[in-house]
């Protein structure tokens, strides 16, 4: 196919955050598998740049996120956008490619479109879910949308707008068998007890609304089954101090380890894991961990979800089984009650949780599909049937 394609290719892309960088960069490194000459310039994080790819502008400045800080930020966000529409304008790529962050860049690919840039959205926004009016931007912004989840192939499918789904890079990247007592050595944890990871988010908020349950729901399993140990993830420094603060308060005495900066290595050593509602679901099942998943909000916030949320589940594995795979409890049901029973029911059965694993190796299976492969043939399909 790449020879019914003009080399070297000539590649825009715009990445708003980390997880975008890393499969912008993975994308990159396969086009340099297979020997295709490239150039690739607009906003790239420093897994790109370290592909050779040049950023006007610092991937940081997409970096933000809640309302108030969106607002704060709008007018260098939208000087931004502007400046780098400009860019691709007056340089036209063969193909631009949008790395997720759609709320900039639909706008960017819709007004590249018009002037007649090949335009490919990878990852695709929770339309599925929720703000499906965002369709009618969509179909007029991209050629294509590459898409990471089955269902979200389904649903493109139906409204009649281009999309391929090439499986989920996660899925390539852990193995379908995962080895815990490496990943308790690594990290300095008991070998022989039972272990429950704690993910309580990333955010203020997320900790702010879950951090002060979560714990109160380890003292509860505690109380039951003294020999358990608990380990907890934390993000960054900031969010570690916050999560600190509320232990001392909270449940001085109750054995904890928090680990900084290694999510996936901390579910790997557990035997099951208490987590917010996010994309940790997904890593949870890939690594074959039974999970308690809960989430809450603010009041308002939670009626306005009501209202906009078109999605039976929150949880990922159970959107991809479509059905309630793992419990999952949101607002008032996310109480101490329901989290502890549904970790010491995991604990207490182990042939629910064999059962529950080899349910979590199909998931996986069907999102194992060489994502960054798929994709790059995706933009060389796109360029040769528009030479």
């Amino acid at each position: 196919m790449a020879s019914f394609v003009k080399l070297p290719l000539r590649i825009g892309i715009v990445v708003g955050e980390t997880s975008g960088d890393l499969l912008a960069a993975d994308l990159c490194k396969e086009l340099k598998r297979r020997q295709i000459p490239f150039s690739v310039s607009g906003i790239a994080g420093p897994e790109l740049q370290q592909q050779g790819v040049r950023s006007l502008f610092p991937m940081e400045r997409l970096s933000v996120m809640g309302l108030g800080e969106i607002l704060k930020q709008l007018p260098q966000l939208l000087r931004c956008r502007r400046e780098i529409t400009e860019y691709f304008i007056a340089h036209p790529p063969d193909i631009f490619i949008g790395v997720d962050a759609p709320e900039f860049n639909l706008d960017l690919e819709k007004k590249l479109k018009k002037h007649g840039i090949r335009t490919l959205h990878y990852v695709s926004p929770s339309v599925w879910a929720w703000r499906r009016w965002r369709l009618k931007k969509i179909a007029k912004a991209v050629d294509l949308m590459l898409c990471l989840f089955p269902f979200e192939k389904c649903f493109y499918e139906e409204h009649d707008i281009p999309v391929q789904f090439v499986g989920h890079p996660s899925a390539d990247e852990i193995p379908c068998t995962i080895d815990s007592l490496a990943a308790r050595k690594t990290l300095g944890l008991p070998e022989s007890a039972a272990i429950i990871a704690i993910l309580p988010g990333s955010r203020r908020n997320e900790i702010n609304y879950l951090g002060e349950l979560f714990l109160k729901t380890a003292q509860r399993c505690y109380q039951q089954n003294p020999k358990l140990f608990f380990v907890v993830a934390m993000v960054n420094q900031e969010r570690e101090q916050q999560f600190l603060q509320l232990a001392k308060q909270i449940t001085p005495d109750l054995p904890l380890q928090l680990v900084r900066g290694q999510s996936r290595q901390v579910m790997a050593a557990a035997n099951v894991v208490l987590l917010a509602s996010g994309t940790a679901t997904l890593e949870a099942m890939l690594l074959k961990k039974p999970m308690v998943v809960a989430y809450r909000m603010s009041k308002l916030s939670y009626w306005m979800a009501k209202l906009l949320i078109k999605v039976d589940y929150i949880a990922l594995p159970n959107l991809l089984a479509k059905k309630l795979l793992v419990p999952e409890f949101i607002q008032e049901k996310a109480n101490v009650d329901n989290l502890s029973q549904a970790l010491l029911y995991y604990l207490n059965n182990a042939d629910i949780v064999s059962k529950l694993e080899k349910e979590f190796l199909v998931l996986h299976q069907q999102l194992r599909c060489h994502a960054s492969k798929q994709a790059v043939d995706a933009v060389l399909k796109i360029l040769s049937t528009h030479v």
